[in-house]
């Protein structure tokens, strides 16, 4: 759900040592404001452009390995696990080509497609057919396999012109009613009803996606239906209030005040164009593309959105959203004839179009000579302003397309150069002391033309020439030495690993797929070549094997990078002054367009303003409700599905052991309790997790250490995790080691576990300190662009001491913290040092240790030997009691500001302290108040990018929270009405039958099998027990509209005793202060 997913990426974060890797320089926009509505409590984090990255990776390698990282370490899963099932699915075992078969050819024909090819693809055991509709042209891949997951996906080519931002309005648009499903939002009602693993649209700067997947086939065709009669007959282009809506209109409520600019997209860009990171990434790609369509911004420049017309926009749909300029993908175990017959019925409706020639991407001509520019990007007072600039190096690196073989092996190249703490680029650039962080993504391939681009953030004015000088100068020393064996070694382990075990966590493995195909077909290439790995990588290891790795990289860094002409440095400036001279600047134009209206005009304004929000908040007749077709609770299964756990114990430690088939991967988790730990070392642990995967041992530098975990593991990684307990006042707080290998090497990661906690030495001052500058920067890029994460952390701090445990670690108070740690780095480090040793002492113990292990049962029989010789290992005790944390930050609401143009605002309360007793009923009513009064009051026709409520069944915690909101107060009067929507409300038995499958879907959410072992051992350790989760599902399934009255008087804490926390502009908070004096206490934060 996007409340949940936009809760998650509050809570996770990638390991340190792979934060960077999986940027995306092709910027991309989806329809939801957050990472894609894929329903799992795995801690996979896709990548998706509206909140943050985009579910692929660059290449066909990134793709890959971005599945693999799945181990995200997280700070506080409290709201994400749900006190619940998780569905569970195992992966199937291998099966031949035989077993799987694509539409019979006389089928396809009589249907009206054309076979052009078929092949049996081993690397993801499925058979490909592509399909030609001899109508249209139109190109369908069906991919048929023994996965349930199934997928679904229509792709346009839509190259834009202009940075109107048109193809991300229009995407956001046609899923705003249609020929067949005539309401306001029939994407927001297979929210509710739905039991999608995945519902969402992107934008590419080149093409626009709109996927869905389902387990259940019936609900995976009616969701193809919907988006098939969304994409092809939306009612947006005949409506203009959709467009007003979506894209940007004027706002006048009353004829004397000002006119305002309001626009979900206009919002979304305003906070995109708010973060200096976003900011380099679009000046970087349209001054490396000047020529063609990445030239300009595809999601739309706030300042440019307001020049496109209703015209133009629909003229766009006429001309790109055609069958003859699609490619649709089919992916699962449904039937191939099924999905040709669904086609046929829509595509046969249209004649072809000349749209494949008008939409084709000419490619960039390269450069002679190389292109600097200078931006500003707004930054706030604090601080030192001469050392927040930023220098990012970006290279084009051909005029054309590269070859398979060729992209996977400067897929290679960037991974040795950037993809680990260890690797030479990132290393030599950290340990400059130059900048605080990596900015830029390596290499990129996602466009039409491949990029490589790398830099720092946080340098100082007289450094910038340092930075590049420096870039330059390892880039050839690279080239002329070549890379360490062992760092080869280590990188085609991990590649081979993450390509082989396909992990792509919540992310359906068939849209993994599809988007690592459509990256070559939309440019009319092969679309099964990104499919099969198997040969380039062969090839890739037999000519490093016979001529070595410099002979195969070094070519590569010379002809692509250092040779290459077509180089564009950017270097960013912060200015203080740009976020307010761009608001007076808007507010210029808007008195400027007032100005020149007569009193007619404004009243026919005022008018038009009062008429879109009626319809915004007028209800859909339940005639048009009733449209959207739907499951019944029939279909629904009455008990949750059991996850195979047994509990044991080796050598006195509790010992979890689930039987599921992994494809001869073992997963592990050991956890240590951190009850034991002082309270002024809380905010020290994110910093000494970091510390134990990126400093050396004894006899190992960490460069050796990080190869020898690359080379003989999956990888490895440690986080904290902390939650409240339902009934308990002190908290669950565990630190957590994750890991994974290849069976046959569960005796090399055990060992490397131990090596990991035991062995490693807090010695090294400068790496520690390039930690908190790291550490910094991203706690500083997460406040701009993540700000409703951070107030999330703040309300929690202030209710509970969960919440405030995971704020220390998370939160503005650990932003803080860094900034003060930052100076005692020099001035203290051996007290620092000892800390470190000190928080290793308290938590490495027998005593609160648990071990999880996720395998087939042979491999767990054979992996226990090792489990106990690492027990032994263990200190049997800790040298310190356990410690009574109590503390909570004051109950004051609180205003954070940054420079910034949107807003993120929250309010919550513990609604247990009202005597409200849990019922499974309230995850149906959170859900529904989401999805229907906080949508159409905060997003629809309040202008925000994302409005959601969140329960934490575990804390009592209820929250609203807002995301790239243009307003305030209004929406904390948004929150407060909510009890009486409640009370209010009307429905009939077809609406609450969707909000209650909307929220089994959620429950039941779809996982891999090392996502499933790690729910287990989660609930294990927050005592949620089979029979709760079965009494919790039954209250789900007989939930009733009584329910949702007597939910409004548990509710109404929020509104009466809530606690406020904001991320805003200093313009609004004090705007916000004249209306309601002493209303925030303010804090600066950047």
């Amino acid at each position: 759900m996007e409340r949940a997913a936009l809760l998650r990426s509050l809570t996770c974060s990638p390991l340190a040592c792979n934060a960077f890797l999986f940027r995306s320089s092709a910027l991309r926009f989806s329809r939801t404001s957050l990472s894609p509505l894929s329903r799992s409590s795995s801690s996979f984090a896709p990548k998706c452009h509206r909140l943050i990255p985009h579910p692929t990776g660059r290449t066909l390698l990134r793709r890959s390995l971005l599945a693999a990282t799945s181990s995200a370490s997280c700070l506080n899963l409290r709201k994400r696990l749900s006190s619940l099932s998780t569905r569970a699915v195992a992966t199937p075992p291998t099966h031949t080509s035989q077993e799987f078969v694509g539409a019979r050819d006389e089928v396809a024909e009589k249907l009206g497609f054309e076979k052009v090819s078929e092949e049996f693809v081993g690397e993801c055991k499925s058979r490909a057919v592509l399909y030609k509709h001899e109508k249209t042209g139109a190109e369908v891949m069906s991919v048929s396999n023994s996965d349930e997951n199934k997928v679904f996906g229509v792709v346009f080519r839509t190259p834009p012109k202009d940075s109107t931002g048109i193809p991300h309005i229009l995407e956001h648009s046609v899923l705003c009613g249609s020929r067949k499903y005539p309401l306001k939002e029939p994407f927001v009602e297979l929210l509710k009803g739905s039991l999608h693993t995945f519902l969402n649209a992107f934008t590419y700067p080149d093409r626009t996606c709109y996927p869905v997947a389902s387990t259940n086939t019936k609900d995976f065709y009616n969701l193809v239906d919907v988006y098939l009669d969304a994409v092809f007959f939306p009612k947006c282009v005949e409506d203009f209030h959709t467009f007003q809506q979506e894209g940007w209109h004027y706002e006048l409520n009353n004829p004397s005040e000002d006119i305002s600019y309001k626009g979900v997209v206009f919002n979304e860009m305003k906070g995109v164009y708010s973060q200096p990171d976003n900011i380099l990434g679009r000046t970087a790609q349209q001054a490396l593309f000047p020529d063609n369509t990445y030239g300009v911004d595809s999601g739309g420049d706030p300042q440019v959105i307001p020049k496109l017309t209703f015209e133009q926009f629909k003229e766009f749909h006429r001309k790109y959203y055609h069958p003859s300029n699609a490619r649709i993908w089919f992916y699962g175990d449904d039937d191939p004839n099924e999905r040709l017959r669904i086609l046929s019925e829509y595509l046969d409706m249209f004649d072809a179009s000349s749209a494949p020639n008008e939409s084709k991407i000419e490619p960039q001509k390269l450069f002679s000579d190389p292109v600097r520019i200078v931006e500003k990007y707004p930054a706030g007072e604090g601080g030192d302003l001469k050392k927040k600039n930023m220098v990012c190096l970006n290279w084009l690196l051909s005029d054309k397309p590269l070859d398979l073989e060729t992209e996977l092996t400067l897929g290679f190249l960037d991974h040795l150069m950037l993809g680990t703490p260890a690797s030479p680029l990132r290393k030599i650039l950290l340990e400059s002391g130059l900048g605080e962080a990596i900015v830029g993504g390596g290499v990129e391939d996602e466009l039409l033309q491949p990029q490589f681009s790398i830099g720092l953030k946080g340098v100082s004015e007289p450094d910038i020439e340092k930075v590049e000088e420096l870039i330059m100068s390892t880039l050839a020393k690279l080239a002329e030495e070549g890379f360490d064996a062992d760092a080869v070694e280590a990188s085609m382990n991990t590649i081979e690993f993450s390509l082989r075990e396909n992990n792509t966590g919540s992310f359906p493995r068939g849209l993994s797929l599809m988007l690592r195909s459509i990256g070559k077909w939309i440019y009319d290439m092969d679309p099964f070549a990104p499919l099969k790995y198997e040969k380039p990588l062969m090839a890739l290891k037999a000519r490093i094997a016979e001529e070595g790795s410099k002979a195969v990289f070094s070519p590569l860094l010379e002809k692509f990078i250092l040779k290459n002409p077509h180089r564009v440095t950017i270097e960013m400036q912060p200015d203080p002054d740009k976020a307010s001279r761009d608001e007076e600047a808007e507010k210029e134009i808007l008195e400027n367009v007032k100005a020149s209206m007569t009193e007619e005009d404004l009243a026919e304004l005022a008018r038009a303003t009062q008429e879109l929000r009626l319809k915004q908040e007028t209800p859909d007749p339940p005639e048009a409700l009733r449209s959207v077709p739907s499951l019944s609770l029939q279909d629904i299964p009455k008990e949750p599905i059991r996850i195979p756990t047994e509990v044991g114990d080796i050598n006195g430690v509790k010992v979890l052991q689930h039987d599921l088939f992994t494809n001869d991967v073992l997963y592990t988790e050991v956890v240590f309790n951190m009850g034991t730990l002082k309270q002024e070392l809380l905010p020290l642990v994110p910093l000494f997790c970091q510390s134990l995967l990126e400093m050396g041992t004894e006899d190992l530098t960490f460069v050796q250490l990080n190869q020898l975990i690359g080379r003989k593991t999956g990888g490895i990684s440690v986080y904290p995790f902390t939650s409240s307990v339902r009934g308990r006042e002190d908290p669950c707080s565990y630190m957590v080691v994750r890991g994974k290998a290849m069976a046959e090497r569960a005796e090399d990661l055990f060992s490397l576990v131990n090596r990991v906690l035991q062995e490693v030495q807090f010695t090294d001052r400068q790496r520690f300190k390039q930690f908190v500058s790291q550490s910094k920067a991203r706690m500083e890029n997460r406040l701009r662009g993540s700000g409703h994460g951070i107030v999330a952390a703040r309300m929690g701090a202030k209710l509970n001491v969960a919440g405030w445990i995971s704020e220390q670690m998370g939160g503005i108070s650990y932003l803080e913290f860094l900034q003060s740690l930052e100076e005692k780095v020099d001035q203290d480090w051996a007290g620092i040092s000892s800390s470190l040793e000190e928080i290793r002492k308290s938590l490495l113990s027998r005593n609160g240790c648990l071990v999880n292990l996720t395998a087939d049962g042979k491999i767990l029989t054979n992996s226990e030997k090792f489990v106990s010789r690492f027990i032994d290992s263990l200190p049997s005790s800790s040298l310190v009691e356990t410690t009574n944390w109590n503390a909570r930050l004051h109950s004051s609401n609180e205003a954070i500001v940054i420079p910034t143009q949107v807003n993120y605002v929250g309010k919550a309360a513990n609604i247990y302290e009202t005597g409200y007793q849990l019922d499974g009923s309230a995850h149906v009513i959170s859900n529904y108040i989401s999805n229907t009064w906080l949508w159409d009051r905060v997003r629809v026709s309040g202008g925000a990018y994302g409005g959601f409520c969140n329960f934490d069944t575990h804390s009592g915690v209820f929250s609203f929270l807002s995301y790239r909101d243009p307003n305030l107060l209004k929406t904390l009067d948004v929150y407060d009405g909510t009890g009486d929507f409640l009370r209010g409300l009307e429905m009939d038995d077809d609406t609450l039958t969707k909000a209650i499958i909307g929220t089994i879907g959620d429950v039941d959410s779809y996982q891999l099998p090392d996502a499933k072992g790690y729910s287990s051992m989660l609930r294990y350790l927050l005592g949620i027990t089979e029979e709760e989760r079965q009494r919790r599902r039954e209250e789900i399934l007989s939930t009733r509209m009584q329910d949702f009255r007597e939910f409004a008087d548990a509710i109404e804490s929020v509104k009466n005793k809530g606690v406020v926390a904001a991320v805003a502009s200093l313009d609004d908070v004090e705007a916000a202060l004249k209306e309601c004096s002493n209303f925030f206490q303010i804090k600066k934060a950047l």
